[in-house]
């Protein structure tokens, strides 16, 4: 099932499941406040997600499927989605390895050369108006990357962190000298990316089945080193395997890991709204290093 009915107002993560799915519920077991592990009638055992805000399941369930659709990275089954509720397959988890990463690697570089239609065009049927993690993230279409991604990327996270006093004004100028820069600064135009969209270490999950599975999209077309950049942000296993991996299906181009940083402007403005001014500093560091290139 795609959409139901709207949730009746207390519905809990097992009636979600049972409604959205059409199976009887035999055990839940609560993860966190809004992730919940339902076993199904027969003992098929599901993820079960409360979105936060009435677009998140929805666009998480376009994104998860729009990955799919592309036939290279492994991403869960969606079950059912609604306003409220995700229900996806279960990933049992293994521990990360080199062949994995490696495989990884050739898989996202096969994914982002599926393509997109445009920069920030959204997945089909995904809502224009979608999120990044619990933060609002805009869909809107462009044909220039380094304008589009300075407009629609990292710009609007600057304001609101500035609006909220966690950057302040000089800082802000900082960042907004780099994004005037962008269209020098970003390397030799490359086409529309499918893009993960969010892709730090926590929505890798290393499968038991010795695979890389990719969860928790905020899925978009955008610049194949946006992906790569959030990788690096918070660290991932094996990481010189997977760009091993990478490289040999797509070979980067000249100069991206200089521009690692400017990829990193978005997610780390994005922390900063989310989380305050521990992550300020780190988009000052890195703009001032991009504007000393």
């Amino acid at each position: 099932m795609s959409a139901g009915p709207a949730a009746e107002a207390g519905e809990g993560p097992g009636a979600a499941a049972a409604r959205l799915t059409g199976r009887p519920v035999t055990g839940r077991r609560r993860l966190s406040a809004t992730l919940t592990e339902v076993t199904l009638d027969g003992g098929q055992t599901v993820m079960v997600k409360r979105g936060d805000g009435s677009r998140a399941a929805p666009a998480e369930a376009a994104g998860l499927r729009w990955l799919a659709d592309a036939g290279t990275v492994r991403v869960p089954v969606v079950h059912g989605h609604d306003r409220d509720w995700l229900v996806t397959d279960q990933v049992p988890v293994g521990r990360p390895g080199t062949r994995a990463a490696a495989r990884f690697g050739r898989d996202l570089a096969a994914l982002h050369a599926v393509g997109a239609p445009a920069f920030g065009a959204p997945p089909p049927d995904g809502p224009t108006d979608a999120y990044i993690g619990s933060a609002p993230m805009r869909n809107v279409p462009g044909s220039d990357w380094p304008h589009w991604y300075a407009e629609h990327r990292v710009l609007p996270y600057l304001r609101r962190a500035v609006d909220d006093g966690t950057v302040r004004r000089g800082e802000a100028e900082v960042i907004e000298r780099a994004c005037e820069r962008l269209p020098e600064l970003a390397g030799p135009a490359e086409p529309p990316a499918r893009l993960h969209g969010d892709l730090w270490n926590g929505n890798v999950l290393w499968g038991a089945d010795g695979q890389a599975w990719l969860i928790d999209p905020a899925a978009h077309g955008g610049h194949r080193e946006t992906d790569l950049a959030m990788l690096h942000l918070f660290g991932c296993p094996h990481l010189d395997q997977v760009l091993d991996g990478y490289q040999d299906v797509a070979p980067l181009a000249e100069g991206w890991a200089d521009r690692i940083g400017l990829h990193q402007l978005f997610p780390l403005l994005v922390h900063t709204v989310l989380f305050g001014r521990g992550y300020a500093g780190r988009a000052v560091t890195v703009a001032r290093a991009a504007l000393a290139r």
